[in-house]
């Protein structure tokens, strides 16, 4: 999929709005933030609001693409959370943008219970 999406965006995009290519790669750890182990997740997401936000996202200034994929149900250690790519012009413009969009999924388009 990541490979895929790169190279459709290097396609599509015109050349001079294309100078980075940022891909965030979520997966489940094996432990919380706190080191308590974790045997998996069950995940769900706001499809509506995730849209919402890509829209809202790819307004940006110096922003050519985004996308952003979310595993859904049961996943175990290992597995894919999500994925993210933010492509645009210079990392000033990718990078913020990158790490909001992270958060506000994080915060609040996903739905998530650990499994013990």
């Amino acid at each position: 999929m990541i490979e895929q999406w790169i190279a459709e965006i290097k396609k599509s995009a015109p050349a001079e709005a294309l100078g980075m290519i940022l891909v965030h790669n979520g997966v489940v750890r094996a432990t919380t933030k706190t080191g308590a182990p974790v045997g998996g997740m069950k995940l769900s997401y706001d499809r509506a609001g995730l849209e919402q936000a890509l829209a809202r996202f790819r307004s940006r200034d110096g922003i050519a693409e985004i996308r952003a994929w979310i595993n859904e149900g049961d996943l175990n250690v290992g597995d894919d959370i999500m994925v993210v790519v933010v492509a645009g012009r210079f990392r000033k413009d990718i990078v913020p943008v990158f790490q909001e969009l992270i958060t506000l999924i994080k915060t609040e388009i996903v739905r998530e219970e650990e499994r013990a």
